[in-house]
């Protein structure tokens, strides 16, 4: 446990960016399975809608630094080759 109280604010703040940062992953991780689970059984119109939600994500992380951006060009790219491939 921190012993000063700069300490103790700064285990303070790293919480809540830990949990901050947890939420966004966790939420980037749903729309890609929503995502694939369209392309599946899905129409052209969904596929691109949630396609565009899955960047929207992946840009918005990557701008707050949650993630790496070229871990969300990377992730951007394979989406992208699997709904080209289909």
């Amino acid at each position: 446990m921190p012993h000063t109280s700069s300490a103790e604010k700064a285990l303070r703040q790293t919480e809540k960016r830990r949990e901050r940062n947890r939420a966004t992953k966790k939420a980037i991780k749903q729309q890609i399975k929503k995502f694939l689970g369209t392309l599946k059984d899905g129409s052209t119109e969904q596929k691109q809608t949630e396609f565009k939600l899955c960047v929207k994500k992946l840009d918005k992380a990557a701008a707050k630094r949650v993630i790496h951006k070229n871990a969300a060009a990377r992730h951007k790219s394979r989406l992208s080759a699997a709904i080209k491939s289909i």
